[in-house]
């Protein structure tokens, strides 16, 4: 037997499958539960991370707003000379390390009635503080107009400039908080200025970037506007905004995570990250300038130690199975031994050899009793092939019995035509198809004396060997008191009687006889519920009418009557039985009476064995295959031109 179809292959096999299904599950349904812990704890610690970044950015962001703001309560609460503001200023940007930068700019004329514009900046230089007049240093744009001083001084109240490179004045990227302050005058509050605190987003980029996250993990700040204002990707902080990436990879899901952001939303979502890698990110606002403030984790790194850990109980789990299929093997191949051994002597038995010796088996289990089961079978097949050989023997001897009948009954009927050669004055043509070896149905025909012929045609009820042996009884009798008494109707009371006596197997025949005068053409017939013959007259084929009669056989003193008619050069009288209107095709459908008289209507007019074959090929081709159920008999007479 090959390996591949044993059972115990096909045993080891299904379970390893079943052991590498169920371990696939589970694997899966482990790492999916670790993977959601992991994600739920690392939105807690993310958002924890994101937020205490924002407060420290918030820490800074608010103390140099508070110092701001402090600066211009002090510029509304007195006139301070140039020496003195510019030594407030100083003190303060040197009290305030986060601060960059400071300045104080004024109204035109708001300082000094002989000076337009006065805006006196301290910034840190080289680690020294150093002054610049903004008033001189924007040579192509006053101050006036720079949205550091227009829009504060539009909203009157502190705002947070986007970012942006100060150049002529701090030249470094900085974003700046402005506060306007007023003087009263008539009761009226009138501008004055805006003081200004300037942090660089050097110092911003160095508070995100200290944090560290896992090995490639990075924190980001963007602008109100979506610029990138610190990022580990330098060539786009200052250069990039999170639309203009989204633009470019053509990500409308980004685009829409983007506005989210601008909008002051948080959250925790998974995206690919700027710098090109799957990534989660916690996103938060920054309240006091409207930026965001963004902590990115690499994918990758934080399913690592789940994706070694799964890969660690991948590799156990499949030692585990290996060692289960080595364990399984053997323990199957010492329970399917006697299996094996039993399977092998079957063969021997499926060959032929019924003497082979069944295994002996020890253990009291199933397969004992298969073994015990199958010598019983053994012993119950060899008894069946003796009485097998014995019945095909008999059934032989049957078959070639029933050859010598159906060769029997053959001879009986006249086979050859035409059956009287010495009489032109008429032609006749018969023919019979049993429906089992030997049948029930026969036709037959003589000469009564030189000039009347007699014809009829039979069937008997049932077919096989009783129809036969009943036949050739009512042949012969038919053909006796035929030659006898002449009269068809009389024949057939005188066959009735004497089969209907002592017939206890209650069978019958049905009767179509008739005496022709082949010198005048006067035909005399009669009938025992046979089927209705047809005329062929002129071309066309007419249903003859025929007198009441019983079926032979079933009861005696039945009377019978005769009918006479005249028949014409030319007319064709054609006898059947009903194999051939009952024959029935693969629906059950009868070929039928009408269908026969449209066969006959369009035979040939030549042979009369051509009229039977015509009849005989459209009957097979009704059935379409179907099994022949009667025996199909037929038989034709012409009356030829004088």
């Amino acid at each position: 037997m090959d390996v591949r179809h044993s059972i115990i292959t096909r045993l080891v096999g299904i379970i390893i499958l079943a052991c590498v299904a169920i371990f696939a599950v589970t694997l899966s349904y482990n790492y999916y539960q670790s993977r959601k812990l992991l994600q739920q704890e690392l939105e807690r610690n993310a958002g924890n991370l994101a937020m205490s970044l924002v407060n420290r950015v918030e820490t800074q962001l608010t103390a140099v707003s508070k110092v701001t703001q402090s600066l211009a309560r002090s510029l509304e609460a007195r006139h301070l000379s140039e020496p003195e503001l510019t030594a407030l200023i100083r003190s303060t940007l040197d009290a305030n390390p986060e601060i960059y930068g400071s300045s104080v700019a004024f109204e035109p004329y708001a300082f000094n009635r002989d000076i337009e514009l006065y805006a006196p900046y301290f910034f840190r230089d080289a680690g020294k503080i150093s002054l610049n007049r903004l008033e001189k240093s924007y040579r192509h744009l006053s101050y006036l107009y720079w949205d550091w001083y227009q829009i504060p001084r539009e909203t009157g109240r502190i705002e947070w400039s986007e970012p942006y490179f100060d150049e002529g004045a701090g030249n470094v990227l900085m974003t700046t908080c402005s506060v306007p302050f007023y003087e009263v005058k008539d009761g009226k509050k009138i501008i004055k200025g805006v003081v200004t605190a300037d942090v660089s987003l050097d110092a911003l980029t160095e508070l995100v970037s200290s944090v560290k996250i896992l090995d490639t993990g990075y924190a980001a700040l963007l602008s109100r506007n979506g610029m990138l204002l610190a990022h580990p990707l330098k060539d786009a902080v200052m250069n990039e905004t999170f639309f203009s990436i989204a633009e470019a990879r053509n990500d409308p899901a980004m685009r829409a995570l983007g506005l989210k952001m601008v909008r002051g939303g948080s959250g925790f979502i998974f995206y690919k990250s700027l710098v090109g890698f799957p990534s989660w990110m916690y996103y938060a606002p920054v309240n006091s300038t409207g930026w965001t403030l963004a902590v990115v984790f690499p994918e990758s790194e934080l399913m690592a130690d789940v994706s070694h850990l799964n890969f660690t109980m991948a590799i156990m789990g499949l030692a585990g199975i290996l060692l289960l299929a080595v364990a399984v093997y053997y323990i199957a191949r010492n329970v399917i031994r006697p299996l094996q051994e039993l399977a092998h002597v079957t063969h021997s038995m499926a060959a032929g050899d019924f003497d082979a010796a069944l295994p002996m088996v020890k253990r009291q289990d199933e397969v004992s009793q298969l073994t015990q089961d199958f010598g019983r079978m053994q012993q119950s097949l060899k008894e069946y092939i003796r009485n097998l050989t014995e019945t095909t023997a008999t059934k032989e001897r049957i078959q070639s019995e029933l050859k010598v009948a159906t060769n029997i009954q053959a001879s009986l009927l006249p086979r050859v035509f035409p059956p009287f050669p010495n009489h032109p004055e008429f032609d006749l043509y018969a023919s019979m198809i049993p429906a089992k070896e030997v049948g029930g149905d026969f036709y037959d025909f003589f000469f009564i004396d030189d000039k009347k012929l007699c014809f009829l045609i039979a069937d008997v009820s049932d077919k096989g060997v009783p129809a036969a042996l009943y036949m050739m009884v009512t042949k012969i009798l038919l053909k006796s008191e035929a030659q006898r008494l002449i009269d068809p109707a009389k024949t057939l009371a005188s066959v009735n009687n004497i089969l209907a006596d002592d017939n206890e197997t209650c069978m019958f025949t049905t009767v179509f006889i008739g005496v022709l005068d082949v010198t005048t053409g006067e035909l005399q017939y009669s009938n025992a519920g046979h089927n209705p013959p047809l005329l062929i007259r002129d071309g066309t084929a007419e249903y003859l009418k025929l007198p009441p009669g019983f079926m032979l056989g079933p009861m005696p003193d039945v009377n019978y009557e005769s009918m006479q008619m005249q028949l014409m050069a030319g007319d064709i009288l054609y006898l059947y039985t009903d194999g051939v209107t009952e024959a029935k095709n693969l629906q059950d459908l009868l070929y039928g009476e009408m269908r026969l008289q449209q066969t006959l209507n369009a035979a040939p007019r030549g042979r009369l064995a051509d009229v039977l074959h015509a009849v005989s090929d459209d009957v097979h081709s009704h059935v379409n295959g179907a099994a022949q159920s009667d025996d199909i008999t037929m038989l034709a007479l012409r009356l030829t031109e004088k």
